[in-house]
């Protein structure tokens, strides 16, 4: 199955992706967090009747807002969880180099920062002068747990979507190179297009991208992963409790604007494009809004 959120009728709608339309599930099935959280009978008769019944709708065109748009705690991330990325920024790390880590390394973000997936992305140089792209693929979990073994991980997803983790690579070596508040800036992380099934997907072979302004800067495949989404499951739920709709980063490959040489950053008028195969793409626009404020904060 391939879910969506639509914008509809002044308000979301939750809707399958069959062929070329979207199925809007019923009023029943609320937001996906709330259809995650259905005991599984009634997830399945809502899509029944629905494909039975319900109203269709032109997939092309449509807006789509993020698949997951309420949160009950931050979005869980992966850092450096592709070697060749963390080898890039050896010595750009301005002085806060570590060791190659041994086990997955997490932070969060702020839900804040979540916009959909054709929404633009706030900008203000106010708040940064490196701003940077970071393509990814997400884990939404599906049924909650704790201390979860690999063996049984994939039973705790319920797809995967995309996301761009877009970053401040100044505010993260400002606050002492911990990533919170460089890649918690309101409104700068696209999510979606769609929540794809693990039944729909070979997630191994999925080739990751992302292009800025139409130049391809990053290219990798999931089985690249340093650590593969059954061992994130495995080690972030360590005596942690998931919770259904949680939403889980995966890591970003190699190609960093911060780590090219010269280095590239995020203007106002970028467009930067994430897609992967069977995932669909994120296509965002850098628009400049006011971010700062009245602060008296001078990075």
């Amino acid at each position: 199955m391939r879910y969506v959120n639509l914008r509809h009728d002044g308000g979301e709608r939750l809707g399958l992706v069959v062929d070329n339309e979207v199925v809007l599930l019923g009023p029943g099935a609320g937001d996906l967090v709330a259809f995650i959280g259905l005991p599984p009978s009634e997830r399945q008769a809502l899509i029944v009747a629905s494909l039975d019944k319900g109203a269709r709708l032109p997939l092309a065109g449509a807006s789509l807002a993020a698949p997951v748009r309420r949160f009950r705690r931050d979005v869980l991330c992966t850092g450096w969880n592709y070697w060749d990325h963390f080898e890039e920024s050896k010595g750009k790390r301005e002085g806060q180099d570590v060791d190659r880590p041994k086990a997955p390394t997490f932070f969060t973000k702020s839900p804040d920062v979540v916009i959909g997936p054709q929404d633009d992305i706030a900008f203000d140089a106010r708040i940064s002068a490196k701003w940077d792209y970071e393509a990814e693929i997400a884990i939404v979990i599906g049924r909650g747990g704790r201390s979860i073994p690999r063996s049984r991980a994939h039973e705790h997803i319920f797809g995967f979507c995309l996301a761009n983790d877009v970053s401040q690579r100044d505010l993260q070596r400002r606050h002492g190179g911990q990533w919170l508040k460089g890649k918690s800036i309101d409104g700068t992380m696209p999510l979606g297009p769609q929540v794809v099934t693990l039944d729909e997907i070979d997630l191994p072979k999925v080739r990751l991208q992302c292009l800025l302004n139409g130049e391809l800067m990053q290219n990798a495949v999931a089985a690249q992963m340093a650590f593969p989404v059954d061992e994130l499951i495995a080690e972030l739920s360590f005596g942690m409790t998931l919770h259904p709709g949680d939403i889980l980063l995966t890591g970003t490959p190699s190609g960093i604007g911060n780590a090219r040489e010269p280095q590239i950053f995020l203007k106002a008028g970028d467009e930067v494009v994430v897609r992967a195969e069977g995932l669909g793409e994120l296509r965002n626009r850098l628009v400049a809004q006011d971010l700062a404020g009245d602060s008296d904060v001078t990075p």
